[in-house]
């Protein structure tokens, strides 16, 4: 769609900011400027990571300006629109933030939703009320669709119809040459397969195209328990799971609220154990299947309910504020009576466990189905996910929080598959842990053949 630029770099010592400031309309900030810190600072706020500069783009035409001056100055080039899933291989990177490449265009007749890489999935899922039709989204309204989409894409609807990666249509990216390219199944088979799913590192993506999918009434929310009946709970969620049809997602949590004013009376200072769910269905159908759920032990609170595209992001509950966390994720083969003892021997009393949120989800469904056309994702055998998370708020619990981890991961060693999902790869971890050998292979091979300089660069590099 445009002229090619040259690929060769020239290193300097100091960047030119000077010349990339008059090819661009966005603001620019370098480590020298007030603001700095406020720019610079990702939405995990203690992950201190330290780009070139970055770079608040204010249109396409300022993507196609930062490549072309990364590659003439050998600085490499990052997206991360708003601070999500923040890396420190990201250091030394001219970051760009690209909150203002918001278009959403939904075509009903189509059933695809056109969304620019600032959109997040809150505002796609507001676009989308009324239509009957929904997206793959995930969980928090905050995270943007194509950040999602990158690592392959975990719905509350991909038990039922896949990765969010694989429901894309097209992209619209810049290349590592400069290049603006529409990207799809026929354009470029193998560009096409890497970036859906396997992450960042192929170009700078500034809008997508994805297919919608019919969903005329969801019924979820959350059920809450107080944490001491945490095991007659998870017994009755693993009942749940082995039955439940594809239209049903279900995950557990056990939750620490710490004693402060931000949270409501309820839930300050109080442990739950809750289970969050969706289902593509009637209520009553959803309730048949809930029913052991509401039998293992007497609910204290129950937020179910009828749920819109708008107000998915509601039903988990997860922070939108930017703040301090620590991450880990396992996929695992099993939740037997072994793995929920340990859970409520590590996790349940909030005097020895350091952890806000502990999470298991249920997958199974579309998630182990090899889909023909696939993006770089994989088929998950796993039928659960444990993700848990960490808040630093003091240098106590910075320290605690690792353990807590360890003293987790220690109590379901016996049914952790060793490696986990791309989305919830944390700082540290190896991108090879979250892709089967032949697909990171396949990546690489592409990343050599289009980026061989290494102009553009992940948070999870294939190369890492």
């Amino acid at each position: 769609m445009t002229t090619t630029a040259s690929t060769t770099a020239s290193t300097t010592a100091t960047p030119d900011w000077a010349a990339l400031r008059g090819a661009v309309r966005g603001r620019l900030v370098s480590p020298d400027e007030p603001g700095w810190e406020a720019a610079r600072t990702p939405w995990l706020v203690n992950v201190p990571q330290q780009p070139a500069a970055v770079l608040e783009v204010a249109d396409v035409e300022d993507v196609v300006a930062a490549v072309r001056w990364a590659v003439a100055h050998g600085v490499p080039v990052a997206a991360q629109p708003r601070g999500h899933a923040p890396r420190t291989v990201l250091d030394g990177t001219l970051l760009l933030r690209t909150g203002a490449l918001d278009e959403v265009v939904v075509d009903r007749a189509r059933a695809t939703a056109r969304v620019g890489a600032g959109v997040q999935w809150g505002t796609l899922g507001a676009a989308l009320d009324g239509t009957g039709m929904v997206a793959l989204a995930g969980s928090n309204p905050d995270p943007t669709v194509v950040g999602l989409l990158l690592g392959g894409g975990v719905s509350w609807f991909t038990r039922k119809h896949g990765f969010t990666a694989n429901s894309v249509v097209s992209v619209d990216l810049v290349d590592a040459t400069g290049t603006l390219v529409h990207v799809t199944r026929t354009s470029d088979p193998d560009l096409f397969w890497a970036v859906r799913g396997g992450g960042g590192d192929f170009g700078i993506v500034v809008a997508a195209e994805l297919a919608l999918f019919p969903a005329s009434e969801i019924y979820g929310g959350q059920l809450m328990w107080p944490v001491e009946h945490l095991v007659p709970v998870l017994r009755a969620f693993r009942e749940v799971t082995a039955t439940a049809p594809d239209e049903l997602s279900v995950w557990a949590h056990v939750l620490h609220f710490p004693p402060l004013p931000d949270f409501p009376e309820p839930l300050r200072g109080r442990s739950f154990v809750s289970v969050a769910l969706t289902h593509l269905g009637t209520a009553a159908a959803a309730e048949r299947l809930l029913a052991p759920l509401r039998a293992a032990a007497p609910v204290e609170m129950d937020l179910l309910g009828p749920v819109t595209p708008g107000t998915l992001g509601d039903v988990a509950g997860e922070p939108t504020d930017p703040m301090p966390g620590l991450e880990t994720s396992a996929l695992l083969r099993d939740l037997d009576d072994e793995a929920i003892a340990g859970l409520a021997a590590t996790v349940s009393d909030p005097r020895t466990c350091p952890l806000t949120i502990v999470q298991i989800r249920h997958l199974g469904g579309a998630f182990a189905h090899e889909h023909p056309g696939h993006g770089a994702t994989s088929p998950v055998t796993e039928p659960f996910q444990l993700f848990a998370l960490g808040v630093p708020a003091v240098p106590e619990l910075a320290e605690a929080i690792p353990h807590g981890f360890a003293a987790l991961h220690a109590a379901l060693a016996h049914v952790e598959a060793g490696h986990r999902l791309p989305n919830f790869l944390a700082d540290g971890d190896a991108t090879a842990s979250a892709y089967r050998p032949e697909v990171l292979e396949r990546l690489r091979q592409i990343k050599a053949e289009r980026d061989p300089d290494g102009v553009i660069r992940s948070n999870k590099p294939v190369l890492g």
